[in-house]
């Protein structure tokens, strides 16, 4: 740990329940670190990054927390408990049970994580009910000091309880009562004697899977390995954390990310913005807590979008897409900011509130009184024009989806209506965000209002603009800095922080002073103001940073190369530099050359000569180097694809048991000279 700055090293990246043992084929498990880590030394491999391993309740996905604090169950290894053993010799019921679990969810290249958890719970509340805590419902000595030593466990412990209760639906869809609860009245649930045997069940299995991570690590260590964990930025609305901490969240606003090229409507992930002046008020105790449980097993800690830490793309919740979001901070400017450049109050209201024109909607009925029909659902008509305003009363473009037009048109005109309603809510150059303090909507230069303006007019906007976005940066920079230095301070792990698509000036500055890694995606690394879009050479890339083939969200290098480079066309007059910085010239192919072991030998090794510190790839990446452990298609050895909603997702496993890897000395030497090639 001391010499890490001193030191260049490799590692690699993939979810805990893709690891598959010959002694533990169902999930990996915690315990299963342990033989991962005998197969990482062997080959050379110095890090090993974990996906976060949290309770995501319902959710496959890793990054969609219940909890901030609480370990994921899933990831238990039942017949490792202490009282497996003389549960299962005794009680036929029970072996039965676990044996059924074991053949029905037999190896596969893709596990049933509803299944799996499902059957995990029922036969840990089977042994849980048959130990002396379970049967006696008193907490042990042990227990009890683990509690003090984790307070948030009550208020996971009674929040999971209720869950169970409300067949897991949403904590927003429970009874008022609650719905919201002060940290006195969970006290009081915790000690209710009604609930003591199922809050203790879910600190049991908090206790079990802590002792179990704890002792995988601690094995790994000892073998001089770093272990790195990831911290999602953000928690799910229907998270303990939501529920039992409201005013850290917005809950009237969804995080998400503006338009762009491949997002034309921008992204809307469902997840509250943080309230950071609340969390500040309370000197951020609950991120420095949350790192605190996470100091317990990793050497390192990934940040998820750090962009997050200096501003979120904040969207109202009555939205239904990205469009009218703005950045949390943000800066606005005053009404009177537009006076002084010659905008009156109707100029401003033009500016600031979309108009209607009756035509949009009649162009689709091809009747006049009925198209004032609907639009007076959800507007209003300025004077005797055939223009509309929004109602004041309408919160957001959701609204406009969930609105009944009564039957004055068929179910194909009423959507296309819609759609077209809902574009118009986000045509407009300003929103005025509070009373008479606007900001520019993100895609101003779209909007009716904007392209009705004179050059002289838009040339004054666009300095108010550019003034804005100035102070927008000193904000920005100003909360992360606050931000960092106090839930950073005195922590031994290494700050890492997922920085991709950022174009904020402070941030790569900030981040050298916080000494944060970034993270450096090889393929989307290029310098793309420029023609071609040539790679960024690998000697230029931020010492202190993470060099990367592929992440959870992308292709791997076969999919990559598939797609993109093998079919890649260069521009005849990039200079040597630039050509060589491309990633297939690096490794002199030839026209049509099909993907083989021995490219990807290639690609790992000259991605591995990056100036980066770390370098940190999916292990599938590696198993490229031997084509047994191919799948049919790589779309299939992909852990995610973002966008979609799947049983797909986030359950990939491993093509070969750790076992067998060990016994790959040729993919181990390969490994070992990329390794080696580094330092």
């Amino acid at each position: 740990m001391a010499t890490w700055k001193n030191k260049k090293l490799t590692g690699i990246v993939l979810p805990l329940g893709a690891l598959y043992t010959k002694e533990n084929p169902v999930i990996g498990e915690f315990p299963d670190l342990v033989q991962l880590g005998k197969f990482c030394k062997e080959a050379g491999f110095e890090i090993i990054q974990l996906l976060p391993v949290n309770d995501t309740g319902t959710q496959s996905s890793p990054y969609s927390g219940l909890s901030a604090f609480a370990l994921h169950p899933i990831y238990i290894r039942i017949k490792d408990i202490p009282e497996f053993s003389e549960v299962y010799k005794s009680d036929e019921i029970f072996a039965r049970a676990y044996d059924t679990f074991v053949s029905k969810n037999a190896y596969k290249l893709r596990y049933d994580y509803d299944d799996i958890l499902e059957a995990k719970i029922n036969i840990l509340k089977q042994l849980y009910f048959k130990t002396q805590l379970g049967q006696s419902g008193k907490l042990s000595e042990e227990m009890t000091k683990w509690i003090k030593a984790n307070p948030w466990a009550k208020t996971y412990a009674v929040y999971k309880n209720l869950k169970r209760n409300y067949m897991q639906a949403s904590w927003k869809s429970w009874h008022q009562n609650d719905q919201k609860k002060s940290p006195e009245e969970i006290e009081s649930l915790w000690k209710t004697k009604a609930f003591q045997k199922e809050h203790y069940f879910y600190i049991w299995c908090q206790v079990i899977a802590n002792q179990q991570f704890e002792e995988a690590v601690k094995k790994v260590k000892e073998m001089g390995l770093l272990i790195k964990g990831d911290m999602p930025i953000l928690m799910n609305e229907d998270s303990c954390d939501a529920w039992a901490y409201p005013n850290f969240f917005n809950q009237d606003l969804r995080a998400g990310s503006p338009a762009d090229g491949d997002n034309p409507n921008g992204q809307n992930w469902g997840f509250p913005t943080y309230n950071w002046k609340a969390l500040k008020a309370d000197n951020y105790s609950w991120w420095k807590n949350r790192l605190k449980v996470a100091a317990k097993y990793y050497d390192a800690y990934r940040l998820d979008h750090i962009l997050g830490f200096f501003r979120i793309w904040a969207i109202p919740s009555a939205d239904c897409n990205a469009l009218n979001g703005h950045t949390e901070p943000y800066a606005s400017f005053k009404r009177e900011d537009l006076y002084e450049l010659g905008f009156d109050d109707d100029r401003i209201r033009w500016l600031s509130q979309p108009h209607i024109p009756t035509n949009i909607v009649e162009d689709i009925t091809w009747n006049h009184e009925v198209s004032h029909q609907i639009l007076e659902l959800l507007c209003q008509q300025i004077g005797n024009e055939e223009l509309w305003l929004f109602n004041k009363n309408l919160k957001g473009s959701q609204e406009i989806w969930d609105c009944d037009f009564k039957n004055l048109c068929n179910q194909d005109a009423a959507h296309r209506i819609k759609e077209k309603l809902v574009e118009y809510w986000s045509n407009r150059t300003l929103i005025e965000i509070s009373k008479n303090k606007f900001i520019p909507l993100w895609t101003y230069g779209k909007s009716t209002s904007w392209a009705s303006l004179n050059e002289a007019e838009k040339s004054k906007l666009e300095e108010l603009f550019s003034q804005l976005n100035k102070k927008n940066e000193k904000l920005w920079k100003k909360q992360a800095d606050e931000i960092f230095t106090a839930i950073t301070e005195g922590l031994k792990m290494i700050p890492c922080g997922e920085d991709l698509g950022v174009s904020i000036d402070c941030v790569p500055q900030t981040m050298l002073e916080h000494k944060i890694l970034g993270l450096r995606v090889v393929r989307w690394c290029r310098k793309w103001s420029q023609e071609g879009q040539p790679y960024l050479p690998f000697e230029d890339y931020t010492p202190l940073s993470i060099t990367t083939t592929s992440v959870h969200d992308s292709s791997t290098i076969r999919q990559w190369f598939d797609e993109e480079i093998k079919n890649r066309k260069l521009e005849k007059n990039q200079t040597e530099k630039e050509e060589k910085c491309n990633v297939g010239d690096l490794i002199d192919l030839e026209e049509n050359q099909e993907f083989s072991p021995e490219i990807a030998e290639s690609i790992l090794k000259e991605c591995g000569k990056s100036a980066s510190l770390w370098y940190i790839n999916p292990l599938q990446d590696y198993l490229y180097m031997n084509k047994k452990y191919w799948l049919e298609s790589a779309q299939e050895e992909r852990i995610n694809v973002p966008g979609t909603v799947n049983k797909f997702n986030w359950t990939y496993r491993l093509p070969v048991s750790l076992e067998e890897l060990l016994d790959d000395k040729d993919l181990i030497n390969k490994i070992q000279n990329i390794c080696n090639g580094r330092s």
